[in-house]
């Protein structure tokens, strides 16, 4: 895997810098990014080191979060009009066609992060996440949907314009599996299927199961707890006319010697509701004509989430914690 998926370094000349140095660095991280993008669609990206002391606490938390009772977490319970708030066992299907996930999830976002609906014995994990969400996008995020801008020819703040709220940091939790269990009905932690925004950044510790599909045929990206794996979504796929990759990946069960939990954590970052995806004009031409109709984001992200959750979730009831 070490060939397919690249590692690059987060460019500190994506802040803006104007000297001639960070210039002909950002040019260069920019042609990496573009290689990348447009090969596996995934990448490994080397991170300040601050952000690592936060992610090893966050997945404390995670997993204290996770190890409450079900009663407790559903008190924060998704609300299908922010998307924000815990996602039981088996209630989502990211490939319709298969049985529902083996994992449970907790979505933040602006929506439920510093507000002060939550209750009082999960207010900690509400304290103690927030710092780790707003480091990932400002040290992280920005930086590089600035050098995914430059990787296109694009201003440097095309994509970070239209990137300001819509940022959703989601723990994950798949419960150990019983060894001897059919593969049919447990090799398939999380279906196949491709992220729905721009970029993915992916926080990944111990167990494995991560396989993303490559030239037909689905390849292990074991974790590596120093990096931060990127990969990209259906909205910068639209936007370049396919010249860069939404891959599909799915989680499978990893061979252990003993059942064990896998935890991970992804920051999605999607472009804000009322930005419209259409084929950028350097990306088609009379040759290779759009692809797709534009769109507005809110639009294709409820469509997405009408297929992952199959009927609107009961968290619209009136009262429901976000």
């Amino acid at each position: 895997m070490a060939d397919v998926i690249p590692t690059l370094p987060l460019s500190a000349s994506a802040s803006q810098t104007a000297s001639q140095t960070a210039s002909q660095a950002a040019s260069q991280i920019a042609s990496q990014i573009e290689q990348a993008c447009r090969s596996t669609g995934f990448f490994y990206l080397v991170p300040p080191d601050s952000i690592w002391l936060q992610a090893t606490q966050a997945f404390a938390q995670s997993k204290a979060f996770f190890e409450l009772p079900t009663a407790t977490k559903l008190q924060i319970e998704r609300s299908a009009k922010t998307n924000c708030g815990y996602v039981p066992l088996g209630s989502e299907a990211l490939n319709p066609n298969r049985a529902s996930d083996c994992k449970e999830a907790l979505n933040l976002g602006l929506a439920n992060l510093g507000a002060n609906a939550w209750p009082a014995e999960l207010r900690s994990f509400q304290a103690g996440l927030e710092p780790f969400y707003h480091a990932c996008i400002q040290q992280v995020a920005l930086p590089l949907l600035r050098s995914l801008a430059l990787s296109l020819s694009l201003p440097a703040a095309f994509f970070t314009a239209r990137h300001q709220q819509n940022f959703c940091l989601r723990l994950l939790h798949y419960p150990p599996l019983e060894l001897g269990a059919e593969p049919e009905s447990s090799a398939i932690r999380a279906g196949e299927h491709t992220d729905y925004g721009t970029i993915t950044l992916l926080f990944q510790a111990g167990q494995g199961g991560l396989e993303i599909l490559s030239h037909g045929d689905w390849l292990p990206v074991a974790p590596k707890p120093e990096l931060i794996l990127v990969n990209l979504g259906d909205a910068i796929q639209r936007w370049t006319n396919d010249r860069y990759r939404s891959t599909p990946h799915r989680v499978v069960s990893a061979p252990v010697s003993a059942p064990a939990s896998r935890y991970s954590m992804a920051l999605f970052c999607d472009p804000d509701p009322a930005v419209e995806i259409a084929c950028l004009p350097n990306c088609q031409n009379t040759e290779h004509p759009a692809h797709y109709a534009p769109i507005r984001y809110q639009d294709y992200l409820q469509s997405r989430f009408a297929a992952t959750y199959g009927l609107p979730s009961r968290d619209d009831r009136a009262g429901t914690v976000p």
